[in-house]
């Protein structure tokens, strides 16, 4: 009897050490992929965020081969392909004839072709999520999806292909997202084995929401934030969101008393205006946007896990220019002091890197290019 247990004890050791082993290989290979996600740019509003109209007409003029080609031309190293949940299962579940998928596929290998990265990125609509945050049923077919979607570009280099799990779950509950992320993870490792996985917290894949997770028993997982603090700089001006946001224009980064003056005086609701003088009261600067990146990279280097900001950005319709590239250098500058990579929303919608008609050639703005350390 005492044998028996003593080989047992040898034998789970001895598969203990090979679990470790494997997992440090893999842990390895997600750190020397997350040098191909170094500086990349968000094709956005393409193949996701236009519901009801992903017609070949619409994709085909919205962003096409010589738009990658810029991407490329100025320096971005990767592209995250964001990709609406509904068309998709359409298009993989052969329920659409619309050419949705060969026109997916026709942009990731023109994105492989001219040497970048490319992040599969879910990103579905709200009510999707909603499905797959309350129901088993949504939770089943998400992870379908993802089985067939994974199978369907692990033929390609593994080195360039990342499987993005989904764009801000838009899940309250971080535990609960942690079941559903860890059940999709596991679909897309059985059918592509060597990809690398872009892993994410729940809500709004916030700092504040990756710092609530564990991360996954797959060594091969590049994890994820979003950064767009603070809000009332980022989106003034926007139509969403805060309601409030609308009436603000010309917020200055950063700010003092005497130059917010102007911009409280655009908020007619006292406790509006309350919450906006919150944003020169918390000092938001360089400083501040570095102890905020400080606290993800501390995390990512507890758990001994690569990191990527793959969105940031500053609404630009209603945001001082000058302003706007303040913000961007300061993001920038702390992601790369802190070894993060990142992925700039967006390429050509209203955070964008350059202006452009649909079916039109692009027009790049410098000021963007210069704030992220690129070169036209």
């Amino acid at each position: 009897m005492l044998l028996r247990s003593r080989l047992l004890f040898a034998l789970l050791v001895v598969a203990l050490a090979a679990f470790a082993q494997d997992r440090g290989t893999e842990v390895k290979t997600a750190f020397a992929r997350a040098q191909h996600l170094r500086h990349g740019i968000n094709a956005s509003e393409w193949f996701a965020q236009s519901p009801g109209d992903y017609s070949a007409a619409r994709t085909n003029s919205y962003t096409d081969d010589g738009d990658i080609a810029l991407m490329a031309q100025l320096g971005f190293d990767n592209v995250r392909l964001s990709i609406d949940a509904a068309p998709l299962s359409r298009a993989l579940f052969g329920r659409d004839s619309s050419g949705f998928l060969g026109r997916l596929d026709h942009a990731v290998d023109q994105m492989l072709a001219k040497g970048m990265a490319v992040q599969i990125d879910i990103h579905p609509e709200s009510d999707y999520k909603k499905s797959v945050s309350t129901t088993s049923d949504g939770v089943d077919r998400f992870v379908m999806l993802w089985r067939k979607l994974a199978a369907h570009y692990a033929d390609r280099n593994p080195d360039l292909i990342f499987f993005e799990i989904m764009n801000e779950p838009e899940d309250r509950d971080p535990y609960h997202w942690a079941g559903v992320q860890a059940r999709a993870a596991e679909a897309i490792r059985e059918v592509a084995p060597k990809n690398t996985i872009i892993a994410t917290g729940p809500n709004w894949s916030s700092i504040a929401d990756l710092l609530t997770q564990h991360p996954l028993p797959d060594g091969n997982v590049i994890y994820n934030f979003h950064f767009y603090e603070p809000h009332e700089f980022t989106h003034q001006g926007a139509g969403w969101g805060g309601t409030w946001w609308i009436y603000t224009h010309d917020i200055p980064y950063p700010a003092t008393e005497d130059s917010m003056q102007k911009s409280l005086a655009e908020v007619p609701d006292a406790a509006n205006r309350y919450a906006l003088e919150h944003y020169w009261l918390d000092h938001w600067n360089a400083h501040r946007i570095q102890l905020q990146m400080d606290a993800a990279a501390a995390w990512g280097k507890e758990h001994h896990v690569p990191l990527i900001c793959n969105e940031f950005g500053a609404y630009r319709e209603h945001t001082d220019p000058t302003s706007r590239m303040n913000w961007i250098r300061d993001v920038r500058t702390a992601l790369e002091a802190d070894g993060i990579g990142w992925t700039m929303w967006d390429y050509r919608g209203g955070f964008g890197v350059v202006w452009k008609q649909d079916g039109q050639p692009a027009k790049v703005d410098p000021a963007v290019v210069e704030a992220l350390g690129l070169k036209k």
